[in-house]
């Protein structure tokens, strides 16, 4: 007799990963043992530590939301949708829960019996190290930067598994190290005469111990916990993880990941109870590899011809597929990708200053508008961009402003050349009106808060968003306290914005179907970007300008802060912000896709799984629309 609750499970997990990393046979045998669970909104699933359960999950319906608690304060770490998976703890590293799961609608999660789940995917390298990746992004605050490195030592794809797998991973061969008699003022000499970041605790038979690094003598001694003259065995981290000679590149960043190192120490035997024989730390993990954040960087500054620099931004598209397969959070890819175009960008104009005749009469600043400007630009797109040059006397404008325009024509060109499309409403700074002094953008910007028209309130949204990039800082934060003062003394133009946000049109008809466009090449697509993107972008730009916030340009973070501010709306600005990120996930995975931008997205290409999963980040827009409505007296 056929098991119909088993296929209708096995139906559904056999689209998403590790799943769909497994013979058929293989997911059947886990699907009938799958275990069911009905949640009601607002239902705990399991509670920061919490003893391990027998199982892990994954959402069937709605979804489950990971909090992580600290000092009274509850900070959202991830929401999980359909086909996620979650609770990963007990099968990695056999631990107490590190998060609170808790529904945010009635959800239907199915638990999967770790038992028998690690008898399937025994051996299975690719279903291993998609969870160990998936355990490591969801274990971590995504705002620590320590925690990040960790995290980020790279993903590898699919295509060079194998042979990265293979690939033996070079160590340092003479670790220094020190007697477990030592007192850390002895540690600590010994690695500022090496210029070492680590060293190595052993015991008389040089066999490891412990390890100190750099911020354990900065969290520990420099903050008085412990005396200089005591002993290392005070702040050193104990027991060490440690590897044979012989291990791999892949099995190295596993195990940085699953144990949250950023050393392992290499003996023997490849146990503690062996002789050390070197080290290895994330650095030499990430020098064996080319694809990874840190080397596609220092290969952007150090690249002497625009060519070399294009090759290395492909790179970094192959990075930003491989960070989506691993299901990586968008704001750890976001991060990591912006700080790759802004590297672009440093770098053209370095080589762009090169090809001019003298060096620049005075200095400037090179500001990112638009989605750049607002660290959301994962995909090439079209450039927005202006330059700020310090004042000048009037008998020199013409001949500054063309010195700059002409620097700015090299960069805009070069950056064409790398990828990044001309813009078509010719928002660059090569565009005299984009190239100004500080008096002037000052000036600018007082015309379009005062004299507010449709154009004022398409140009001051683009620009409200820029962001620094290279040059004189002080003058983009000396234009950024300009506009905050006109705008307190003249707030007329938040009515205009406000209007402008709930004016965008609704991603969904009456009867609750996706409204696609009418006529053109792109009849019957969806416009994410118009629809989705948009109301959330005007949203949040809106009321952080409204609250006089600065310096906060990304959409998620503007929500994130506009919670903080606000605890009676927190709830709302917290979807509104992971609203946002999975929507900006779910455009770069169609640009992927489709190697386009991802703006425009064919629905009957979508399964019914991923509609439902679009459909539900809409909510969060129409209700911080009527938000704004209320706020701003829109509704007249």
């Amino acid at each position: 007799m056929k098991n119909t609750i088993a296929e209708r499970v096995f139906d559904f997990l056999k689209d998403f990963p590790p799943f769909n990393l497994l013979s058929k046979s293989k997911v059947l045998e886990i699907a009938s043992e799958v275990k069911i669970i009905y949640l009601e909104k607002g239902k705990v699933l399991f509670n920061q530590n919490d003893t391990n359960h027998n199982h892990f999950y994954v959402v069937r319906n709605d979804g489950i939301s990971l909090y992580k608690n600290s000092e009274n304060e509850k900070t959202l770490i991830d929401t999980c949708d359909g086909g996620d998976v979650f609770g990963l703890r007990p099968l990695i590293s056999k631990e107490n829960y590190l998060l609170d799961a808790i529904a945010n609608e009635e959800s239907i999660v199915y638990g999967i019996p770790i038992t028998i789940f690690e008898t399937e995917i025994e051996n299975n390298i690719k279903v291993n190290k998609y969870l160990i990746t998936s355990f490591a992004s969801k274990s971590f605050d995504p705002y620590t930067s320590e925690q990040n490195n960790n995290v980020f030592t790279d993903y590898i794809t699919k295509d060079n598994l194998a042979t990265t797998n293979l690939h033996s991973v070079n160590y340092t061969k003479k670790p220094l190290k020190c007697s477990v008699k030592s007192t850390i003022k002895e540690a600590a000499i010994k690695m500022s005469t090496q210029k070492i970041g680590c060293i190595v605790v052993v015991d008389e038979a040089c066999m490891p111990i412990g390890i100190i690094t750099n911020s354990d003598i900065k969290n520990k001694i420099a903050t008085g916990l412990f005396p200089i003259d005591a002993s290392v065995k005070k702040i050193m981290s104990s027991p060490v993880i440690t590897q044979s000679k012989n291990l791999t590149v892949l099995d190295a960043q596993l195990q940085m990941i699953k144990h949250n190192v950023g050393h392992l120490c290499i003996t023997e035997d490849g146990t503690s109870n062996s002789k050390l024989i070197g080290i290895l730390t994330n650095h030499d993990v990430l020098a064996s590899l080319g694809n990874n954040p840190t080397v596609i960087l220092k290969e952007i500054k150090r690249a002497k011809k625009i060519k070399e620099i294009r090759n290395t931004r492909n790179k970094a598209n192959q990075l930003l597929k491989s960070y989506l397969e691993q299901n990586i959070p968008l704001s750890h890819i976001s991060k990591i990708i912006s700080e790759i175009n802004d590297g672009v960008t440093i770098r053209v104009i370095e080589l762009s200053l090169k090809k001019m005749d003298t060096p620049p009469p005075v200095e400037f600043s090179w500001l990112a508008l638009g989605s750049q400007g607002r660290k959301e630009q994962l995909l090439y797109t079209d450039q927005d961009n202006a330059l700020i040059f310090e004042d000048v006397d009037k008998n020199q404008l013409e001949e500054t402003k063309n010195y700059f325009l002409k620097l700015a024509g090299h960069i805009t060109k070069y950056l064409h050349k790398i990828g990044y499309e001309y813009c078509p409403a010719e928002m660059m700074a090569s565009n005299p009106k984009w190239c100004l002094s500080l008096t002037e953008w000052k000036n600018q910007f007082n015309n379009w808060i005062i004299n507010v028209d449709e154009k004022a309130i398409l140009l001051s949204s683009i620009f409200f968003d820029y962001n620094h990039i290279y040059g004189k800082s002080s003058m983009a934060k000396e234009l950024t306290k300009s506009i905050f003062k006109t705008l307190n003394e003249r707030n007329l133009l938040f009515m205009y914005l406000g209007k402008e946000a709930i004016a965008s049109p609704s991603p969904l008809g009456f009867f609750k179907q996706f409204l696609v466009e009418n006529n053109g090449d792109k009849k019957d697509s969806f416009n994410i970007k118009k629809r989705a993107l948009m109301p959330l972008i005007n949203a949040a730009r809106l009321l952080v300008l409204s609250k006089n916030i600065s310096e906060i340009n990304n959409t998620a973070q503007r929500f994130e802060r506009l919670a903080e501010l606000e605890p009676q709306n927190k709830e709302l600005y917290q979807s509104c912000s992971y609203a946002f990120k999975a929507l900006l996930k779910f455009k770069t995975k169609q640009g992927i896709l489709h190697n386009d931008s991802g703006k425009f997205i064919q629905l009957e290409s979508l399964t019914k799984e991923e509609k439902l999963k679009l459909k539900r980040t809409f909510k969060p827009i129409r209700e911080i629309q009527e938000v704004l409505s209320v706020r701003f007296n829109l509704k007249a």
